[in-house]
């Protein structure tokens, strides 16, 4: 049961990224460009995701279990240091350049063509370099 939910949920989020544009690059760009042709539709995006997560955070934070019955796993890291800042950056500047985020580039596989399964290799081998660099700093003394 609780696979089939993580499948209707993740289905849901993908048709939900689809419908509002998100996972065009084009319109993400025009939303990035500030100074020129500017698109303030992906603004209402953002906001009804904030105001969805500003109200199921402070619930969630309060249960043990899901309603499935599965342990809760919410983020516990509240310090803004070094590494989250280089790593927003980085995220912000991959955003910007390629008009696609994680959640986007996935749910443009399946409609898009080459350039999201491009950023999607690139996004992977990004994580694995990264996996690779943390396991050599903790064996590091």
């Amino acid at each position: 049961m609780v696979l089939l939910m993580a499948l209707i949920s993740g289905l849901v989020f993908g048709l939900g990224l689809i419908v509002s544009g998100m996972t065009d690059p084009s319109k993400v760009l025009a939303f990035l460009d500030l100074t020129g042709n500017w698109d303030p539709s992906l603004a209402f995006v953002m906001a009804g995701a904030l105001t969805i997560g500003s109200l199921a955070f402070p619930f969630a934070g309060r249960r043990r279990h899901s309603t499935l019955g599965e342990a809760m796993h919410l983020p516990t890291a509240t310090k803004v240091d070094l590494r989250l800042v280089l790593g927003s950056l980085t995220f912000g500047v991959g955003w910007g350049l390629a008009g696609y985020c994680p959640g986007p580039a996935l749910a443009s596989l399946v409609q898009e063509g080459i350039k999201p399964l491009i950023f999607f290799v690139s996004m992977v081998v990004g994580m694995l370099v990264f996996e690779a660099l943390e396991r050599i700093k903790n064996q590091t003394p």
